[in-house]
C-alpha cells in the first residue's frame, strides 16, 4: 500500500440488489420499492437505501484496499443526492494515511452518479 494508490469501482444498482437487501434486512421502507409511495415523496420515485451504498463502500475496503483482513473503526458519510434504481455509481478510494505502528490507514471516498455529472 502506498499514498495516493486509488481504486476505482463501478456499481449500476438494480431491482436484485435491492431485493436482496431489503429482504436480508427486513427493511420494509416503501421509499425504497414501491412506486405508487414513492411518487408522493419529494423523490418522486423510488430511491436507493444509502446503506446499502455504504455496503459497496465497505465491500471495497474488505476485498481490495486494504483487503482481507481489514475492519472499519470510523466512517463519516454524506449523500448530497439521492440514488434511484438502475443508476450507475462510480466510487473512488484513495489511500491518504498509513500507520504501520497501529496498523491502520485512512482511505477518502468520492462517489459519482454517472446520470448526474
Amino acid at each position: 500500500m502506498e499514498i495516493g494508490e486509488r481504486l476505482h469501482i463501478t456499481e449500476t444498482i438494480e431491482d436484485k440488489d435491492l431485493l436482496l437487501y431489503l429482504g436480508l434486512t427486513n427493511d420494509s421502507n416503501p421509499l425504497y420499492i414501491q412506486h405508487d409511495y414513492a411518487a408522493d415523496t419529494p423523490f418522486g420515485k423510488p430511491i436507493v437505501p444509502t446503506i446499502m451504498l455504504n455496503g459497496i463502500i465497505t465491500s471495497a475496503i474488505s476485498k481490495h484496499m486494504p483487503g482481507p483482513g481489514s475492519n472499519i473503526l470510523e466512517q463519516h458519510l454524506i449523500y448530497s443526492l439521492p440514488v434511484f434504481h438502475y443508476e450507475t455509481i462510480e466510487f473512488t478510494l484513495q489511500m491518504e494515511q498509513i500507520d504501520e505502528a497501529k496498523n491502520m490507514v485512512e482511505i477518502s471516498v468520492r462517489g459519482y452518479n454517472t446520470q448526474k455529472q
